[in-house]
């Protein structure tokens, strides 16, 4: 099956924000339970929703502005779509982290996804519903991530390849036993894999 596009996270994928969100929950008084920061606040008094909001909006400024590019991103993004890969950003961010981010750094992208519009990760629509935006298969398209949401989203979405770059430890265990992923150590052994991906696809049958 041909690789038609490429679905990339952004916040320790693409771009590194230099926040720590295992500090950040701390501060929040919330426990790494395996659901995003949103998700636990639903159970939040509105008090200490409101402060946690607060906590959250102020910390994903400060690593738009202040945050930078993650090494070989740019060539990855550039490399896809020079193979007429679509490339969509799908991340748990806000739209408007991702406008700042994507100001400073405009990765040319060809549809952008963040929390304001729609399923977050680990739900698959957030991968289903820019596939579909787009006219494509999920066997169509491979993800990349960096944590267990991604992985858990690509695989419930069905996508045909997950390739996760430095996944932390604590997270494996929040990625189903049958998730088939692959783990790399960079976007640049990301680069490759799926470059050998189209060049397989390129090759006359028989």
């Amino acid at each position: 099956m041909r690789l038609r596009a490429v679905l990339l996270d952004m916040d320790g994928t693409v771009f590194d924000s230099h926040l720590d969100w295992l500090e950040l929950r701390r501060s929040m008084g919330l426990r790494p339970d395996g659901r995003p920061i949103l998700a636990q606040l639903e159970e939040a008094s509105a008090a200490d929703r409101s402060r946690c909001l607060a906590i959250l909006h102020a910390a994903e400024r400060e690593g738009a502005e202040r945050g930078e590019l993650i090494p070989g991103a740019r060539a990855l993004v550039d490399a896809l779509r020079g193979h007429g890969v679509a490339c969509v950003l799908v991340t748990n961010n806000s739209r408007e982290s991702t406008d700042t981010v994507l100001a400073r750094h405009p990765l040319p992208f060809d549809l952008v996804m963040t929390r304001d519009d729609g399923a977050m990760k680990p739900d698959p629509e957030a991968f289903l519903l820019p596939l579909a935006r787009l006219g494509l298969r999920p066997d169509e398209a491979a993800a990349v991530g960096d944590t267990h949401l991604d992985a858990v989203a690509a695989y419930g979405a069905g996508l045909a390849e997950i390739l996760l770059v430095g996944l932390p430890e604590w997270m494996r265990s929040h990625i189903p036993t049958d998730a088939a992923y692959r783990e790399v150590a960079d976007l640049m052994q990301a680069r490759a894999i799926l470059e050998s991906w189209i060049a397989a696809d390129a090759l006359p049958d028989g």
